[in-house]
């Protein structure tokens, strides 16, 4: 069997791929979402393309948020951590919600908050899959290097 090809990836090409990917599936969830919820409106695929790039730069900016916050709040109590992580969780939803009423006004409606709860928990979902099944390309287990043979000095 060939041994597999060794491809070094840049950081910027890691991120650009990353972003890609993700603005992609958030497009196709949210156009689901548009076909199969009555709740969700997006006017047309180019805003929705649009509406995925602001989905991502928003979950990203939450999900740091939440990280930093559960962080500081944890080093004081675990309990403290945690209910500020989900005091973040609940109100990010909120913020989604108004950040992309000021930006698109009428040309997108999100619904309501249980609404935007079950989208971005299907947007996350989604991604999670795509990065496992994009993992799961890679080589898993890297040749070992051959034995060394035994020295003929004994």
């Amino acid at each position: 069997m060939a041994e597999p090809k060794t491809v070094l990836v840049t950081t910027a090409q890691e991120r650009f791929t990353s972003w890609t990917s993700d603005v992609l599936v958030y497009t196709v969830v949210l156009n689901l979402f548009v076909e199969y919820a009555d709740a969700i409106v997006i006017d047309s695929f180019t805003i929705s393309l649009f509406t995925a790039a602001v989905l991502k730069v928003l979950l990203d900016l939450l999900t740091l948020a939440e990280h930093r916050v559960s962080h500081f709040f944890g080093k004081f109590n675990k309990v403290l951590g945690f209910l500020s992580m989900w005091a973040v969780l609940f109100l990010s939803k909120f913020v989604i919600l108004e950040v992309i009423d000021v930006i698109f006004g009428d040309h997108v409606s999100l619904g309501k908050f249980l609404d935007v709860v079950l989208l971005v928990l299907s947007l996350m979902i989604v991604r999670a899959l795509v990065d496992k099944a994009y993992d799961s390309l890679g080589v898993e287990d890297q040749p070992e290097p051959a034995a060394a043979e035994p020295s003929p000095e004994g």
